[in-house]
């Protein structure tokens, strides 16, 4: 699995119909700091993830164990939308600012 930020779509007219309803994204790959990595992939999108977002992507076979990709001509599926991230001890990545989450 690698964790990265949507940063852009991929829009394709033809291609195969086992690939027909997924949204394709491209993800960004992020380190632990939180910083852009140069490593890139086109993700087929299984959880309607959306720009910006942090993502979990999972590549080869796993890619085709979900749902919604499963026999699918898929090599890279986002399979998660990550809500916030901890890591030694301490919360490096919220989704929601504290002021937002006591909103709802």
């Amino acid at each position: 699995m690698l964790m990265g930020k949507v940063v852009g779509t991929v829009v394709s007219t033809q291609k195969d119909e086992g690939l027909m309803g997924f949204k394709l994204l491209i993800v960004q790959s992020v380190g632990l700091d939180m910083k852009l990595l140069s490593s890139y992939v086109v993700a087929a999108d299984a959880v309607g993830a959306g720009m910006g977002e942090l993502v979990i992507v999972v590549r080869g076979s796993s890619a085709r164990m979900c749902q919604q990709t499963l026999q699918k001509p898929v090599d890279a599926a986002i399979i998660a939308i990550v809500d916030s991230l901890e890591y030694q001890g301490k919360i490096i990545y919220r989704k929601f600012s504290e002021q937002a989450v006591s909103k709802t």
